[in-house]
């Protein structure tokens, strides 16, 4: 597996792939990676001839009083992963390589879509989010490129970006992996004392509550949320920003239950903000 640092590295080893006729796939990624990243990079590498992995905790796409400088890193441990799984090259820049010296170009969604659910509280997350990921696309100029659908704003933000600028980019999105107790996997996990792991588990259940109740028949998307809530709140340690449905492309809120509206939440567990959510399929 390759390591590349400079854009001009990464440039140059697809070039040469492209000149081959391969296809190549890219999996973007802040690091600290765990089996949800690995099974995107598993999907690329069954959909693509090559699989580039992108690992760089984007300092744009973070507030100032958020866990910029504590948030986990170990690109030993991703190196070992992202080579057991079949990644071809894994492109780990300094700051200043994606963002030099008087850098002062971004890329913004201008709708209502970054500023409802994780956006209400994170204004700039995913104005930092399209930089990077646009960024990326030009240096990589993946045909596929692989996202988790734990973070589904920011996966229907990119689906948008995508459309809008015409990047001819196909945009995969991956199930959610879980823990055994059913908590998603996430890097902030990290974070979490063993009491407060314990607590975590409401969102999970919380998810499981809703697709029971969808299940069973409910159609009001208002019920399933109030009920979500209610047993949210039942968790002393969990403090709910927020619990919304809305429709799974647009981010709009829905009443009623019916194929791709997303069900979608964030909630502190002591100091750490986790999210969790799931999708209608029919």
């Amino acid at each position: 597996m390759k390591i590349a640092t400079k854009i001009s590295e990464v440039r140059a080893q697809v070039r040469e792939w492209k000149m081959q006729g391969l296809t190549v796939g890219l999996v973007p990624t802040m690091g600290y990676l765990h089996e949800g990243h690995a099974s995107l990079v598993r999907k690329s590498v069954s959909m693509c001839d090559r699989t580039v992995a992108s690992v760089f905790v984007n300092p744009t796409q973070f507030g100032p009083n958020e866990d910029l400088d504590t948030y986990p890193r170990d690109f030993d441990h991703d190196c070992a992963l992202l080579e057991k799984e079949g990644c071809d090259m894994v492109f780990h820049p300094d700051p200043s390589e994606m963002y030099p010296e008087g850098f002062c170009t971004y890329v913004e969604n201008l709708s209502d879509m970054p500023k409802t659910l994780c956006g209400k509280t994170r204004p700039i997350h995913f104005r930092g989010v399209c930089t990077v990921v646009s960024k990326l696309f030009h240096i990589v100029t993946p045909d596929k490129a692989f996202f988790g659908q734990k973070d589904a704003q920011q996966l229907a933000i990119v689906r948008r970006m995508v459309a809008d600028l015409s990047f001819g980019i196909e945009i995969v999105g991956c199930p959610i992996v879980r823990e055994e107790d059913g908590l998603a996997k996430s890097s902030r996990n990290t974070y979490l004392s063993p009491e407060e792991r314990k607590a975590a588990l409401v969102l999970s259940k919380a998810v499981f509550l809703g697709q029971k109740m969808i299940r069973e028949g409910q159609k009001d998307a208002d019920a399933i949320v109030a009920a979500q809530r209610e047993l949210i709140m039942k968790e002393p340690l969990a403090r709910i920003d927020y619990v919304s449905a809305v429709d799974g492309s647009t981010l709009e809120p829905v009443k009623e239950v019916k194929k791709d509206v997303l069900f979608a939440m964030a909630v502190y567990i002591g100091k750490t903000r986790l999210i969790d959510n799931f999708s209608v399929e029919a």
